[in-house]
């Protein structure tokens, strides 16, 4: 099992520096392989709210985290131009949910030669994620089986303001063969549930990644902040950094059951 771990956006060094450390050494206490991942730009807002420090510093700041910490770097792109100067310095490339279908994307990722994360919309069924797949290995051959793309569950919309998780499409997504994420964190959001700002509930974190564990994934994402209420992105449903250690012990049993 590997973790995709850090807070949503990039706010600031300090936050982001903070939080590559303690999970850094949290992860290497308990054998987890860590892949550090924050946002320079959270394009896809409800409202036109913070959205974070921007691709040059973001990405200054994300290599600063990988030479520092010795860690893989996750990211999002937004937009295909963004993926060439963004594989400069992370290793795995994310595609937003909302942007899942999004073939000249998806496509600029993958010549970039990095894994491709791809969340699937809450929009979609876990079989046309193999739409996906095959836009990318149009590119890069071969990409799925050689792992070079992640598929992440992250919820399905459920009328307004409200996200589900169908557990069977883990199942699903991993009959295509490449590594499966569940998102534990934004699974529990409540979209435009605020008065125009998503909502969330962080305690039901813990549940959620439990029943995904005992389905079987191959990673957990989960987003983690030294003080999650005061976040400009994903406050509600951000874990605190305090409890990713009984969080992540809780994982390991899980999952050391699964696959024993």
């Amino acid at each position: 099992m590997f973790l995709i771990g850090g807070p949503c956006a990039i706010e600031n060094r300090d936050c982001v520096m903070q939080t590559a450390e303690t999970l850094r050494r949290l992860c290497y206490d308990l054998g987890i392989t860590l892949y550090f991942k924050s946002s320079f730009d959270k394009a896809n807002r409800t409202s036109a709210s913070a959205r974070g420090v921007g691709m040059d510093e973001g990405l200054r700041i994300l290599e600063e985290v990988k030479t520092s910490f010795d860690l893989p770097i996750v990211t999002d792109v937004h937009e295909s131009w963004q993926c060439a100067p963004a594989a400069e310095v992370v290793d795995v490339l994310q595609i937003p949910a909302f942007l899942s279908r999004q073939t000249d994307l998806l496509q600029a990722a993958a010549a970039t030669g990095r894994i491709v994360n791809v969340k699937k919309g809450q929009f979609m069924a876990p079989w046309d994620m193999k739409g996906a797949i095959e836009k990318i290995e149009q590119v890069q051959p071969n990409a799925a089986r050689e792992g070079k793309v992640w598929l992440t569950e992250r919820g399905s919309s459920f009328g307004y303001g409200r996200l589900v998780v169908d557990m069977t499409s883990l199942v699903e997504m991993r009959r295509f063969g490449c590594p499966v994420v569940f998102d534990a964190t934004h699974s529990v959001q409540q979209p435009s549930s605020q008065a125009g700002i998503t909502g969330g509930n962080r305690a039901m974190v813990p549940y959620l990644m439990r029943a995904a564990l005992a389905v079987g994934v191959d990673g957990l994402f989960i987003e983690t902040h030294p003080d999650p209420d005061k976040a400009i992105s994903d406050a509600a449903n951000q874990v605190r950094l305090d409890d990713m250690k009984a969080l992540l012990q809780q994982a390991l049993e899980i999952d050391a059951l699964i696959n024993r």
